[in-house]
């Protein structure tokens, strides 16, 4: 890790290798921002956003929607992925092309050729909101890479270990900011910190995140 992360954004698109594995794509979706942002107006306007709750019962500090063949859920069930929107009973929304290539093109340069995913969670944080570290590991094949991208609002994202224990390190993403991590460090756990309040010209009081999977 090196100090660029903890000073400002650099001017222009760069790979910064946070372990092996993890990558940040810097300013990587910046040039597709808008069309990524009209998308997902589109998607959720099929599919409002909304705070899922844990299995426990608490209420996401961040709103979710889902796009693709499979969407994530949870409930009092569980956690799980399926084909259908449970407020709607409908299918989840394609995934807009644009998402998709994206993602694909994100994997690539972080050298994970071929991935092609079949689920994209779309996260809407406001000042408040937080994610706690966790695990991806809800999908079948753990050999494909997570693709996660930050719009909007600053975040600081949490990178830990393979262990909650662990002490995670703090990387700041900005608008356009593109994370990939996969391989050895696919299972490692993963959070943001509080939203902090501010305004952004693009998405106002909020940030808006997408992540990328493959679940089946």
């Amino acid at each position: 890790m090196t100090q660029d992360l903890f000073g400002e954004q650099p001017p222009e698109q760069t790979v910064e290798h946070l372990m092996d594995g993890a990558v940040v794509l810097r300013q990587f979706a910046l040039a597709e921002a808008e069309p990524l942002l009209e998308a997902i107006g589109t998607v959720t306007s099929e599919a409002p956003f909304r705070h899922m709750k844990t299995p426990g019962g608490h209420a996401m500090s961040a709103a979710m929607s889902c796009c693709g063949q499979l969407g994530w859920v949870t409930d009092s069930r569980g956690y799980r992925y399926q084909s259908e929107d449970p407020e709607s009973g409908r299918p989840w929304p394609d995934m807009p092309e644009a998402f998709r290539e994206l993602a694909r093109s994100a994997a690539e340069t972080a050298g994970f050729d071929g991935f092609d995913p079949d689920a994209c969670l779309i996260n809407r944080y406001q000042p408040g909101a937080k994610m706690g570290l966790h695990q991806d590991k809800d999908e079948d094949d753990f050999s494909q890479p997570i693709v996660s991208v930050s719009l909007g609002l600053p975040i600081v994202f949490q990178f830990g270990g393979l262990k909650r224990s662990e002490r995670p390190i703090r990387v700041p993403l900005g608008h356009g900011d593109v994370v990939v991590w996969g391989g050895p460090a696919r299972m490692r756990y993963h959070g943001v910190l509080t939203l902090k309040a501010g305004e952004h010209p693009l998405t106002g009081g909020y940030r808006y995140n997408l992540t990328f999977r493959r679940a089946r």
